[in-house]
């Protein structure tokens, strides 16, 4: 049931996130800003708030994201299941082991 809740959640926050960073537009500059370029301001001085915002969201990701590892680990101690590989096959089990090939490099 939590974990249920935690997927649910983690999936609004990823969409919430995508929506914010699609919703941002580009601020230019790049490296003409580091020669004395004057890069464009999209947001004016509202755009620490989106960024702040931006930056809660992918942490919320984040933490939501670790949780569910922990959850998923405390069920079986691990969150990659081993599987026992088998030791004969089912049909083979009182079969004698087959002899190995001869060692006359050209096989007969």
């Amino acid at each position: 049931m939590i974990e249920s809740i935690l997927w649910v959640l983690f999936v609004l926050a990823c969409i919430v996130v995508s929506a914010v960073i699609l919703l941002q537009e580009g601020k230019g500059g790049g490296l003409s800003e580091a020669f004395g370029g004057v890069g464009q301001q999209t947001f004016g001085v509202k755009a620490e708030g989106i960024n702040k915002f931006t930056g809660w969201a992918a942490l919320v990701v984040v933490v939501l994201a670790i949780a569910i590892t922990k959850f998923r680990a405390g069920d079986g101690g691990s969150v990659v299941k081993t599987v026992d590989a088998p030791v004969s096959a089912p049909g083979d089990a009182g079969a004698p082991p087959a002899e190995p090939p001869p060692a006359g490099g050209d096989g007969k």
